[in-house]
């Protein structure tokens, strides 16, 4: 019998993280619980229903091709020509699709890799909040310091004053976002023109966040940031196929920016994921020769917006107004007590057990979690689908 001492088990390299206090996402959260609870989901933003059967078609067709090996780092030539075709019709500026437009994994990728390829340690990098989770982790990993600036109270829309005052030489870079995720309010024209007041004359990068750029409502127009002169040329565009053709999943993206600013970009990306799914592209460029399915989804979703903004009225909800995006955000402070005193996180746990539906708390888009009694619904979803939450909801 062997009656050696245990060795004790070999010890573990100790890990300091690089994101301590980032843990798993508000979205992934709801989206279990509404699972564990039979609730409707209304928290995550994706749509419950599929896109056009032509855009698998069109997939399917390019991979029995035999179009599935990799692809050009910067995206397959075809898809960035319809890329460049699509945004010089739409918002009057060329961009070269050899040298200023790349394809990307998503939008989240696509952000990152901009945050990576401009922002050195100790730099300042400013979002506006409520802002979309990712982009201060990807300041952080970046070495930089994030600025949060606070949207207007009440009506979340940018504050310029309080912009320019967060400015200062060590400024690498603003994020802006129109549409505007989480509050669903667009930039106007002289919003352009107010930010080029900020930055005219600075050494400030902008990275502009327009995912959702083909839902705007009530006949307004999506003011990109490209269709600003001075504000093109020193700012990275994001936008995403996920969004614009219900298909979240594929997860294809693309960035335009000045030739100088895309190479430092693409410096990057080409080590991040080197380069994204060759059927995919073919797919989406076939598709994308069509402009029928974008130049529709404003109205596609208005429909949806107003269908849910009617059951809403019918509650004791405040509603926000809902510009652009496909999110609805609601102010729950005029329901009975003890329900409006919760905070937006335990709201949102109590609306989804209780009642059966999935929101998120607008705290979840603040570095602090301040609690404004405000909560987002997501309403890109099957008319069946938003009438069942709005039965449940009709409770309140």
């Amino acid at each position: 019998m062997n009656t050696a001492p245990l060795s004790p088990p070999p010890r573990s390299p100790a890990l300091a993280s690089r994101l301590p206090h980032v843990g798993t996402t508000i979205f992934t959260v709801m989206s279990a619980l509404a699972q564990e609870c039979g609730a409707v989901n209304l928290g995550q933003g994706f749509p419950d229903f599929d896109c056009d059967p032509r855009l698998p078609q069109a997939v399917t067709e390019a991979m029995q091709a035999g179009r599935n090996q990799y692809p050009p780092m910067t995206g397959v030539p075809a898809l960035r020509e319809g890329i460049a075709r699509k945004v010089e019709a739409l918002y009057g500026r060329r961009y070269n699709p050899t040298s200023e437009i790349t394809v990307t994994t998503g939008a989240t990728q696509a952000l990152l890799t901009a945050i990576l390829a401009l922002v050195h340690p100790g730099d300042e990098v400013v979002v506006l909040e409520p802002c979309y989770d990712s982009y201060v982790p990807a300041i952080e990993l970046a070495g930089g310091t994030p600025v949060r600036v606070s949207l207007a109270a009440g009506t979340l829309r940018p504050d310029f004053d309080r912009l320019a005052a967060a400015l200062t030489p060590r400024t690498r870079a603003i994020i802006v976002n129109t549409p505007h995720n989480p509050s669903g309010t667009v930039w106007r024209a002289d919003d352009l023109q107010r930010l080029w007041a900020c930055v005219e004359g600075t050494d400030t990068w902008i990275v502009s966040d327009e995912v959702y750029e083909h839902m705007v409502y009530d006949g307004q127009a999506h003011h990109s940031l490209a269709t600003h002169a001075g504000l093109a040329a020193r700012t990275l565009i994001v936008s995403s196929f996920g969004k614009t053709y219900h298909v979240t999943g594929w997860k294809v993206g693309y960035a335009l920016a000045p030739e100088p600013l895309m190479a430092e970009f693409r410096k990057v990306h080409q080590f991040n994921v080197f380069t994204v799914n060759t059927p995919m592209q073919h797919g989406l460029a076939a598709y994308l020769a069509d402009p029928a399915p974008y130049l529709g989804l404003s109205a596609f979703y208005q429909a949806k917006r107003d269908r849910f903004r009617a059951g809403l009225a019918r509650t004791r909800f405040a509603l926000l107004p809902c510009e652009g995006t496909y999110f609805q955000c609601v102010d729950y402070q005029a329901l009975a007590v003890p329900e409006r005193q919760l905070d937006e996180a335990a709201f949102c746990e109590w609306l989804t057990r209780e009642v059966g539906v999935a929101a998120i708390p607008l705290s979840a888009f603040y570095g602090d979690g301040r609690n404004q009694g405000l909560v987002r619904f997501c309403f890109a979803k099957r008319d069946e689908t938003l009438d069942a939450a709005l039965q449940r909801l009709a409770r309140l």
